[in-house]
């Protein structure tokens, strides 16, 4: 009897799965979009998550070898498309309503609830708008004092192991320094993660960072119900590490909004005007500030709205620069004719004296450096593929993405097409001192996005090109950077990390 039973649920199953995926196969088939064989039940999925993180790159990359710019996968009950063709990354970048998330998505909601980066419609519409408010140019300024500050900071600790001889893995670095730049900008308050790595929030944030992305790779903990079954003490730690971020965020809100309403009642609280001269002068110009200012359809913010931004803030502009500057440096240790012709701009832009404080219209001068930087995000794009599902069969050219299917752009593939960028897997920043490639066509556009494009984009593209800047420079102009260490592994997940770390030895300059 419970054979009987056992197969008449696997044969509901098996006729459920193809009733589900009929509509689906069907109009990728008519679509000519192919991809690896598909199981029932299980689709690509048990090969797919098998490989996890560290291989996932050279999968996909043969799965482009094989089938194509555009190819299919199914992941159990996920239908997936990856492509590499700027046809595709216009029409859906460029779109207007396509804006919902991939579903791998779902993995940084526990963290960052229904902030910037993961809310659609009306919710998403109104906050971008409070948003624009917080890169105005005046109170960039303000920032880049702070970026200064705790890059002298990362010069300083890099110090004991700048012997030309240690290998040091620079994410490790830099990630500690980009805490400290980026919840003094975002909350106002200091950490000191360079000085005390294990205070509270900073091992949190870390170790969430690190758990939920390597979740997308792993068959067990890809669903909820399946983490909490089959690793529940990596879950508990999960959740507890989410709270103790929520709750440090919470009352650092909670003592800025009563600090606010204290300067209200004893007539001292002025409120933020962009109109103002002695905008970016004034003490509080974090994030916190803005958003504890701002209102939609005239209501303020809640705790709740502004802590939601504010760990979305926090995400975005922690790991992405961190792999920014990191990738950075091992570029350049590996290219000394390109690190010397960067040192001389910055001896020529920024003087001898590697003490004074830099300036926003310095780093803006900074030509070549800013070079330097687009070509490592061309060969190692921080966010390394962008997605968005579809509610809705979506037709693109003569192919129809079926509906209910989550589309990848995979940037670091596109990144690296010899039809847009000549010797692609060559280090050459020279090729974006002139912008004529880009000029040739809207098409050619889409070819290099390491912030994306269209009304998705990245709004804090800006506050992370001089973060980027002033990290590097500072570093550069304090220590020679030699070839030492692994090489590179690139793995995918939410950001491009390396297994093998990112190395690099540093040897104090003499000038």
């Amino acid at each position: 009897m419970w054979l009987t039973l056992l197969v008449g649920a696997l044969t509901l199953l098996l006729v459920w799965d193809f009733v589900r995926k009929r509509h689906s196969c069907a109009t990728l088939k008519r679509s000519g979009i192919t991809g690896p064989l598909s199981l029932p039940l299980l689709g690509c999925g048990i090969q797919a998550l098998q490989l996890g993180a560290e291989n996932i790159i050279d999968y996909v990359g043969a799965c482009f070898n094989k089938y194509g710019a555009t190819f299919r996968l199914w992941i159990l009950d996920e239908s997936l498309i990856y492509t590499k063709d700027l046809g595709h990354f216009e029409a859906i970048l460029s779109s207007t309503t396509l804006l919902e998330k991939g579903q791998l998505y779902q993995f940084l909601r526990p963290f960052l609830n229904d902030g910037l980066l993961l809310s659609v419609g009306r919710k998403w519409h109104s906050r971008r708008k409070v948003f624009s408010n917080v890169f105005h140019f005046k109170i960039l300024e303000h920032y880049v004092d702070i970026m200064d500050s705790q890059s002298a900071v990362l010069v300083e600790k890099l110090q004991p192991v700048a012997d030309g001889k240690h290998v040091v893995n620079m994410l490790k670095y830099v990630s500690l320094a980009a805490l400290d730049v980026i919840t003094e900008t975002a909350m106002g308050v200091q950490v000191n993660a360079q000085s005390d790595p294990e205070f509270p929030y900073i091992k949190a944030l870390k170790s969430v960072v690190n758990i939920q992305p390597d979740r997308m790779f792993k068959f067990s903990q890809r669903y909820e119900w399946l983490f909490r079954l089959t690793a529940p003490l990596l879950h508990m730690k999960l959740v507890r590490d989410i709270r103790i971020m929520h709750d440090f965020t919470d009352k650092v809100i909670r003592e800025r909004r009563e600090a606010v309403e204290r300067a209200k009642a004893d007539g001292s609280y002025r409120p933020l005007c962009l109109g103002d001269g002695d905008i970016g002068r004034r003490p509080q110009m974090a994030l916190l500030d803005i958003l504890l200012q701002s209102s939609i359809q005239g209501r303020p913010l809640t705790d709740t709205d502004i802590r939601e931004e504010v760990d979305t803030f926090m995400f975005e502009g922690d790991d992405t620069t961190s792999s920014g500057v990191s990738h950075a440096f091992y570029c350049l240790a590996r290219h000394p004719e390109v690190q010397a012709n960067l040192y001389d701009e910055l001896l020529q832009v920024l003087g001898k004296n590697r003490m004074e404080p830099i300036s926003q219209a310095q780093l803006q001068q900074l030509k070549y450096l800013e070079c330097v930087i687009k070509e490592t995000m061309r060969l190692y794009p921080p966010v390394p593929a962008i997605g968005r599902h579809t509610r809705k069969d979506l037709q693109i050219g003569e192919q129809t993405i079926p509906a209910n299917t989550s589309i990848y752009l995979v940037l670091y593939f596109a990144h690296r097409d010899p039809k847009y960028f000549p010797d692609p897997l060559s280090f050459k920043p020279e090729r974006f001192l002139d912008d004529t490639w880009e000029a040739e066509g809207k098409r050619q556009t889409f070819a290099y996005l390491p912030f994306s494009a269209g009304p998705k984009n990245c709004i804090g593209q800006k506050f992370a090109m001089l973060e980027m800047k002033t990290l590097i420079s500072k570093v550069i102009r304090h220590y020679e950077l030699l070839p030492e260490g692994p090489e590179v592994s690139p793995m995918m997940n939410f950001i491009l990390r390396s297994p093998t770390g990112m190395n690099v030895a540093l040897k104090p300059r003499l000038e």
